[in-house]
């Protein structure tokens, strides 16, 4: 997909002032290094000084041990997925090539690579991401659990191939600041997780070449930072990734400089991705998790090179970890809320390790469980590592005595009810900033589960680039469990991550403790995204009836209206009328629902449509399912009300 004149133009109008002058100065800058790449400082009598504490490796869990070394395994006979693509190659990647499309990217001045456009590059996550070389930290972690060289000498044979074929300002590897900022972060945990190995000083520090890479990579990151509009989990990583090798790989004339920029700038991003409540400002839950991750990883750099840390950093980080406590299931799952492309921060774990239960096991190390967080049973290899480098801080703020249900700020509340019933109602802002990049247009979606099972689910992102129609339809209003006008969006889209008229939510009733007494727990809210009419949603969530009660109403003009109720890809809907029975299992035992359907409206079931697409799950980023989605039509005007009841069984 490349991007047209008139998106340029769109883009253009989201920016201010100084977001403008800072690119013009960004586009000079790309010229004139065109033609005068700087050397990098010589660099003598270095060494690598931010070691793991002993004992360390020692505290891995055996079962966490296996995971890793199954998946260091699989990756040393060339087998790893990225975003659904299979791939055989890795035991001698072709840095620039995707597999998805066949393509290969061009080579030349990495400024003049149009990476947005398909037909030139590929995929470009395709090619990006086996780059972060977060597999590489799988390889370095399993060589640190079982000393078994043939791990460590396939990282080195890897990094020094990547390095040869990706000299500093050539080619796609050096066009996206998030890109270098987590190739950096795992160059440092590779370096960290080799120390044992004989080989690791000749291969970073003893190395020019390696030491040149490292430089130009923080070079890179100083000059060309994400700048206004575009300050999201972007700035961050790149922020994160810089600072950890100021402080691993501190060997330079501009490495104190370097360090404090970055520590700056990763202190005021966080506060300013981050609600009060801990939620992170893009509305998008993975993100949450990358930043979360990030930020923890800057953290146990800062602490292991003796480098202060602003308390805002450490608050952050705390009030992120108690929200995503406060925020999961009974199966420790997130909101599937917004965009999702499985970025991770560090890797350093082997498949069937859940992300979430991981994160709070870190939170649990490094802040300590509050009372109400839930029971985290999994292992990690990733929690030991990091919590051997962070030093234990008592937190300066009052967390929340009880579990928060409501993020007033972020416009999110949880109602939950008997049988691990689970219900997301969002009425929150239009994700973050001018472009809301990563935003749904999804104001007043619902999203429910029962025992962790989506039963009205987020369909989720599936992609980016590249297939424009499949990306319209999995940010569109149609895509999510929300009321549509007229056959468009609340929200205008202007692009694949850009927004140019954002609807207005507000909360206008909250009560989340009704249903533990019995009762039922309620909430209501509205948006202005089809002006002059207003989408109106009341949600309650009733204990003694095990019902969830959804009443839609708009207000305004005669118009064309179609509801929407997305079922997850376990749930199977036999529609008859108005009603569908819902069926699924789980852990072996079927379960079963009814979904009492406005009758107002005309209903019929989709799934797995592709012109246009309607029908669809995705679990993962460049993964898609067909699953049944049911959608009502027909017409509204003056106040008219669409009432939808859920009724669990058994």
């Amino acid at each position: 997909m490349s991007m047209s004149a008139g998106w340029y133009l769109r883009r253009l109008s989201r920016m201010g002032p100084r977001e403008i002058g800072g690119r013009v100065g960004d586009t000079v800058r790309r010229r004139r290094w065109r033609s005068a790449l700087p050397d990098c400082p010589s660099v003598t009598g270095a060494r690598f000084t931010a070691v793991l504490p002993a004992g360390t490796i020692a505290a891995v869990p055996a079962d966490a041990v296996k995971r890793l070394v199954a998946e260091a395994d699989r990756l040393m006979a060339g087998h790893a997925e990225y975003f659904g693509v299979v791939r055989d190659d890795l035991t001698d990647p072709d840095w620039w090539y995707d597999p998805k499309t066949g393509r290969r990217a061009p080579e030349g001045y990495a400024f003049d690579v149009p990476y947005r456009d398909e037909d030139a590059v590929g995929d470009i996550k395709q090619i990006w991401e086996p780059s972060r070389h977060q597999y590489l930290t799988v390889l370095a972690a399993a060589y640190a659990v079982t000393g078994d060289e043939r791990y460590a000498e396939r990282v080195a044979g890897h990094l020094r191939s990547w390095w040869a074929v990706n000299a500093p300002l050539r080619g796609v590897h050096w066009t996206s600041g998030i890109e270098l900022g987590i190739r950096l972060l795992s160059w440092v945990w590779i370096r960290r997780l080799l120390d044992g190995w004989p080989g690791a000083a000749g291969l970073f520090e003893g190395n020019p070449v390696a030491v040149n890479q490292i430089w130009h990579h923080q070079r890179w990151l100083a000059a060309f930072p994400s700048r206004g509009s575009s300050a999201n989990n972007h700035v961050i990583a790149e922020a994160a990734g810089q600072f950890a090798a100021a402080c691993a790989f501190g060997w330079f004339p501009a490495s104190a400089r370097w360090r404090t920029d970055a520590l700056r700038s990763l202190e005021r991003q966080l506060r300013a991705n981050t609600f009060g409540s801990g939620l992170n400002r893009e509305l998008a839950t993975e993100y949450h998790g990358l930043v979360l991750e990030l930020g923890l990883a800057a953290v146990a750099e800062a602490d292991a090179a003796g480098v202060p840390v602003p308390a805002t950093v450490r608050l952050v980080l705390l009030r992120m970890t108690d929200a995503l406590a406060a925020v999961v299931d009974s199966r420790l799952r997130p909101p599937r809320q917004g965009d999702a492309d499985d970025g991770h921060g560090l890797v350093v774990d082997g498949a069937g390790t859940d992300r979430w239960a991981s994160l709070l096991t870190t939170g649990d190390a490094v802040f300590g469980r509050l009372a109400w967080w839930p029971e985290v049973t999994g292992t990690d290899v990733r929690t030991p590592l990091l919590a051997a480098l962070v030093k234990p801080a008592e937190p300066s703020v009052t967390r929340p005595a009880s579990r928060p249900a409501h993020f007033a700020d972020a416009g999110l509340t949880i109602l939950r009810g008997p049988g691990e019933i689970w219900c997301r109602c969002d009425g929150g802002p239009h994700g973050f900033l001018s472009i809301a990049a990563h935003a749904h247009a999804d104001a007043l979606s619902v999203e429910v589960r029962h025992d962790g099972v989506d039963v009205l689910a987020d369909p989720g992102t599936y992609c980016y680039h590249g297939q424009p129609e499949w990306r319209r339809y999995f940010r569109s209003t149609l895509g999510h469990n929300t009321l549509q006008l007229d056959g468009g969006d609340q929200s205008v889209s202007g692009g694949p991550f850009l927004w140019t008229r954002h609807a207005r939510s507000r909360v206008l009733a909250v009560d989340t403790t009704g249903s533990f007494d019995g009762g039922s727990a309620r909430w209501c809210a509205e948006h202005d995204g089809y002006r002059p009419s207003v989408h109106r949603r009341r949600v309650e969530l009733t204990a003694a009836s095990r019902e969830l009660r959804v009443v839609d109403e708009v207000r305004g003009p005669h118009r064309a209206v179609r509801l929407a109720f997305h079922l997850g890809p376990a749930v199977t809907a036999d529609l008859a009328g108005n009603r569908a029975e819902l069926t699924w299992t789980r852990d072996g035992e079927d379960r079963s629902a009814v979904l009492d359907l406005p009758g107002q409206l005309s209903w019929r079931a989709h799934r797995g449509e592709s012109d246009p697409p309607l029908g669809w799950y995705s679990a993962g980023f460049g993964r898609k399912e067909p699953a049944t989605t049911l959608v009502g039509t027909g017409s509204t005007g003056g106040a008219e009300k669409f009432t939808t009841v859920l009724g669990f069984r058994g």
